[in-house]
């Protein structure tokens, strides 16, 4: 039986490799992003900050307001009046001009500004760890999008290296060194090459989306000049402290403690004095009147506010007790990876030098025909791994950064905010 025989030709097999390297060439255009130190300075204007900012203000105005004493109440009152008898008219009635005044004895008005004291500091801390999180989510995805940008441009390289060895395929076709297998399959591999770099384009197209959408910039970005993934941690080298979320939630039950005594000082008796004017119309006279009021705390004792206020303060202890174990764990855990992501980033720097030589040596080689194709390929295949394993390995130390900065209550890579 003949063997099989492909109806397409060397030429044709050259064509479509010709055509793929035309679609790699495309319109040179770029606006670049600005610098990641440019982009924290605005860090203020993200949602989240504005938000903690406006929830700090709303604190700071209830601490204004629980320093100010109740209004006193003006009241005016008429008895034995348009009644029957002597009491028909007005001329026999009795007219009280009244004022009186809750006197908030028992400490009711510092425990109150003690309270809202307590949420406002609370309310400074989640500020500052709002700006935190702001800056490690911008870090993150500046990083992200200067990673697929590099993935894009290896993913072009990768295209250009596997036409070129198929150009070079296809000369030892002609030559009658290979079988028409190879250049076939040279062609298959060029349009896989083609895919991946189809599909490194719209992975970076939405990186470079999402770091526009929450940097808030004006225009698109379509470039990234200074970045981060080459940048060194400085997360290690930082001086250790307590967490943000440890000190939240110590404020938190800083706040939960003075509720406890807000509502045991209104189970006291909230005593009111009051003054006033009397008119006797039957006598045209006029006398003082004075008083001292407050209810009987026969029924409502607070009880049940003072319980609940109690169980929150239990419920914000066993908070912050979960926060400092989890710190000290979490901030080792972070530590650790930020180590082992540097020692990674320098493995694959060596593994891409060598895959490089590795590469060189076979192209030479396969020229020359002391080696196969299949060498080759797998020398090609194992050059572009590598350098995609580089770029992987950089953006891992910069989110071991940015977990190491949130533990610590920093922005990356020791920028100030």
């Amino acid at each position: 039986m003949p063997p099989l025989k492909s109806g397409r030709s060397p030429w044709a097999i050259g064509c479509a490799v010709v055509a793929m390297t035309t679609a790699v060439t495309g319109p040179a255009w770029a606006d670049p992003a600005p610098s990641f130190e440019a982009l924290l300075g605005r860090i203020g204007l993200t949602p989240t900050t504005l938000e903690a900012d406006a929830l700090l203000d709303a604190a700071e105005a209830r601490v204004g307001q629980a320093q100010v004493r109740p209004n006193p109440e003006l009241g005016l009152e008429a008895e034995n009046a348009f009644g029957t008898g002597p009491f028909s008219g007005y001329d026999n009635a009795e007219t009280t001009l009244s004022l009186s005044q809750d006197l908030e004895l028992w400490g009711r008005r510092g425990a109150r500004v003690e309270v809202a004291r307590a949420e406002a500091g609370a309310a400074v801390l989640r500020r500052d760890l709002a700006s935190v999180e702001a800056a490690n989510r911008l870090a993150l995805v500046y990083a992200e999008a200067e990673a697929a940008e590099r993935r894009f441009l290896l993913a072009e390289e990768a295209l250009a290296v596997t036409i070129a060895d198929t150009r070079a395929a296809l000369i030892l076709v002609e030559e009658g060194r290979e079988p028409l297998l190879r250049g076939i399959q040279g062609e298959t591999e060029a349009a896989a090459a083609r895919a991946n770099l189809d599909e490194a384009h719209a992975e970076r197209d939405a990186a470079f989306a999402r770091l526009t959408a929450v940097a808030m910039l004006p225009t698109p970005v379509t470039s990234i000049e200074t970045g981060l993934l080459d940048r060194t941690p400085a997360g290690v080298a930082a001086i250790a402290g307590t967490t943000p979320e440890v000190r939240v939630a110590e404020a938190e039950r800083a706040a939960a403690g003075s509720r406890i005594e807000v509502e045991r000082v209104r189970a006291r008796p909230d005593v009111r004095a009051s003054v006033g004017v009397r008119r006797y119309e039957a006598e045209d006279a006029t006398a003082l009147s004075f008083g001292v009021s407050m209810p009987l705390p026969l029924f409502d004792r607070n009880r049940g506010n003072i319980d609940a206020a109690r169980a929150e303060f239990r419920a914000a202890e066993a908070r912050l007790m979960g926060a400092r174990q989890e710190a000290e764990a979490d901030r080792n855990a972070a530590e650790a990876r930020l180590r082992a992501s540097a020692s990674r980033v320098s493995a694959t720097d060596a593994g891409v030098t060598a895959a490089e030589e590795a590469y060189r040596l076979s192209r030479v080689g396969f020229e020359a025909g002391r080696i196969s194709q299949l060498e080759l390929r797998s020398s090609r295949a194992a050059l572009i791994n590598a350098r995609n394993a580089a770029v992987d390995a950089r953006l891992a130390r910069v989110r071991a950064e940015i977990d190491l900065a949130r533990l610590q209550g920093r922005a990356p890579f020791g920028t100030s905010q």
